[in-house]
């Protein structure tokens, strides 16, 4: 048996517990689609590269199963857009660009579509996708919900420390002719104001004549490294967790990455739902105190749900309001620098506080989220 069919037959096993209700033409056209179409791959990667193709394939499958698997297609369409804008950078980069743009009408969803549309028309990773889609399954409504789990996958790729959507957004304004390009009658010339344009206050500026805003090979590897870093950070903690926790925290976070719900984990580690959930809690307040300090808090509050770029702590729209009324000027402040992603020592100066003040006030401001969140 060849190590794609290992994967394989995992997957099967996988899915027919935590997808019961789907039929198996459905489970087999996932499996397919998770191998990706050159399944013979697998077997020229070493354990560390193995590794980092399972955890891609967990991360799919869990954007998959928790946004878009069995949601009708007009619905799931509205997550995809609402995840997508949800992004602090591109919604901060779509609003700036439409105040100074002549359609000051329109909204980020609007632009966004735009940008959605044009990159499934004219990006070759996504022709890609979408042609292998075709072979995984003749279900039109699985075609449609496994397109937009990659297109996720693949706008949220982390290139140069921002999203890979923020890229297909500069080329967007290249070819709407506003980014770069004069407004001159369509029988003329069109002369280029500049070849360049930086995204943001950046060293490294994006050209405008390139076609792809960054290569298909940087992009992998990119990504690539971005994994190794995933896989060094949860080594660490979860060693942690085992020292100074639990060995069964360790355990959770393991079930948790690959997409587990909280019931199903309670499940196979064997203890009541209400101890799964105190077990998540103590991760949480371990990740905050000792990883903040380490300098990655971000990568471990992501996996929890927990991020305050990407899901504002955990809060739904109401408790975060309710939340943020509740602060002082300085904790607004704070939490605003930190959601632009400045370093604290950054913030401390800024604030006039100690290093050690900065992460003290973070600490208190995420366990006060997290007592929040847990009122039900």
């Amino acid at each position: 048996m060849t190590l794609a069919e290992e994967l394989a037959d995992g997957w099967r096993s996988r899915l027919q517990q935590d997808c019961a209700d789907q039929s198996e033409a459905v489970r087999e056209g996932i499996v397919n689609w998770l191998l990706g179409e050159d399944q013979t791959r697998f077997e020229g990667l070493d354990p560390d590269q193995l590794a980092i193709a399972q955890q891609a394939m967990d991360y799919r499958y869990r954007i998959l199963v928790q946004r878009y698997l069995g949601v009708a297609p007009d619905r799931a369409y509205q997550k995809l857009l609402q995840r997508l804008s949800s992004l602090f950078l591109i919604r901060n980069k779509i609003r700036t660009w439409v105040s100074l743009s002549r359609d000051r009408h329109r909204t980020v969803m609007d632009v966004l579509q735009e940008v959605v549309q044009e990159l499934l028309q004219s990006d070759r990773y996504m022709q890609q996708q979408i042609a292998w889609i075709a072979q995984c399954t003749r279900s039109s409504v699985l075609r449609n919900v496994l397109l937009l789990a990659s297109l996720e996958e693949y706008c949220l790729r982390p290139i140069r420390n921002q999203p890979l959507l923020v890229y297909r957004f500069v080329n967007y304004l290249r070819r709407s002719q506003r980014g770069g390009m004069t407004q001159v009658p369509g029988g003329e010339l069109v002369r280029l104001v500049s070849e360049e344009i930086a995204p943001d206050d950046a060293e490294n500026p994006i050209s405008l004549l390139d076609n792809q805003a960054v290569a298909q090979y940087q992009e992998e590897q990119e990504w690539e490294e971005r994994q190794r870093l995933r896989n060094g950070v949860q080594q660490e903690f979860e060693a942690y967790l085992v020292e100074n926790v639990d060995p069964l925290a360790a355990r959770w976070l393991q079930l948790h990455l690959q997409g587990r719900s909280q019931e199903s984990i309670a499940k196979l580690l064997g203890v009541p739902i209400k101890q799964v959930y105190r077990l998540r809690e103590k991760i949480s307040y371990h990740a905050v105190r000792v990883f903040a300090l380490k300098g990655q808090p971000e990568l471990v509050a992501s996996w929890l749900e927990t991020s305050l770029q990407e899901h504002s702590l955990g809060l739904t729209p109401e408790q975060w309001q309710q939340f943020w009324e509740t602060l002082t000027p300085v904790q607004q402040l704070l939490l605003e620098h930190l959601k632009e992603g400045q370093k604290p020592e950054a913030i401390a100066k800024e604030l006039n506080l100690k290093t050690h003040q900065v992460m003290g006030e973070w600490g208190k401001l995420y366990l006060a989220a997290q007592a929040l969140r847990n009122v039900s």
